[in-house]
């Protein structure tokens, strides 16, 4: 199924995103991850597009989106107002959400912040957002002002060659050729002397805040849609399994689904997330392979 381009004109930015599916089906409003862009839905949304009109957007700052004004931060939250404006551009009053890493942390905040507007929650390897120690607090503000200060001004590398973009894309992000040439191809630009990545410099400095874990947890206990939560399996992310399964926990109408693959395997296992997604849709049982119960957390 051939995607469609759009542009989403939001009242403080523009916002590329793809579409797929028909208009008139139910909405799904898909947001990738860090330094990710909306191909990241590319194998993924046409499987899904039988039962979804789905749109993926660049995230500002990602893809082919708008950047912020000069000397403004990527706050984590303000991620939260865009797609909620997003989807009012739209005219979605209600639509699920699909979020990925950075845009399941997002879309999950959401679910739980807005639950009238969230019809069904889809997220893929993390459900809230990244914390810190309450501790740690001062060391985190110090670092995240400290890198956005020696950030500044600072110029993206430049590749002679597309190629040479995605074959560095592959290797960091540890992604096969395919997954790796989707996201890279709507993630660079042409400038002199070649191809630089089209993100926003400003997205690499770490947050001056965050949430403590316990913030994350009462946030998450507010989501009301039902949930389908696909963990990669083994774990891929550098977050402790244990601490995935507590937030999971406290969302009440959650099913966990655990599917081979690494942290893009929605890139890579396309068809399994699919399955599972749509299996979820039907109220049937999750496939044999994968188990789809409430977790259970250890003591």
């Amino acid at each position: 199924m051939q995607a469609r381009d759009l542009t989403v004109a939001t009242p403080h930015l523009r916002l590329a995103a793809k579409a797929w599916g028909d208009p008139a089906l139910p909405p799904l409003l898909a947001v990738h991850g860090w330094l990710d862009n909306a191909a990241s839905f590319d194998a993924l949304a046409p499987l899904i597009a039988t039962q979804f009109h789905v749109v993926a957007l660049d995230l500002p700052g990602h893809g082919r989106s708008q950047h912020r004004p000069p000397g403004v931060r990527y706050h984590f939250v303000d991620y939260i107002d865009d797609v909620l404006a997003a989807a009012d551009c739209l005219g979605w009053e209600k639509f699920s959400l699909l979020g990925h890493s950075l845009g399941g942390g997002i879309a999950s905040f959401i679910a739980a912040a807005f639950p009238g507007r969230v019809n069904k929650l889809f997220l893929i390897e993390v459900a809230g957002a990244v914390s810190t120690p309450v501790e740690k607090s001062l060391a985190q503000l110090q670092k995240g002002v400290t890198q956005f200060r020696d950030n500044a001004g600072k110029a993206l590398r430049v590749f002679a060659d597309a190629e040479i973009a995605i074959a560095a894309r592959r290797k960091a992000g540890d992604l096969s050729d395919a997954a790796a040439r989707a996201l890279v191809l709507r993630g660079i630009r042409e400038v002199e002397g070649g191809w630089s990545w089209s993100s926003d410099p400003r997205l690499m400095p770490a947050s001056p805040q965050r949430f403590t874990e316990d913030q994350v947890l009462a946030i998450l206990a507010g989501v009301q849609a039902p949930t389908l939560y696909v963990l990669a399996k083994p774990m891929a992310m550098q977050i402790a399994e244990s601490l995935m399964l507590a937030r999971a926990a406290q969302i009440p109408d959650l099913s966990l689904v655990r599917l081979p693959g690494n942290h893009h395997l929605h890139l890579e296992n396309a068809t399994a997330v699919a399955t599972a997604m749509l299996d979820f849709l039907e109220g049937s049982k999750a496939p044999a392979q994968t188990t789809a119960t409430k977790p259970r957390v250890e003591p």
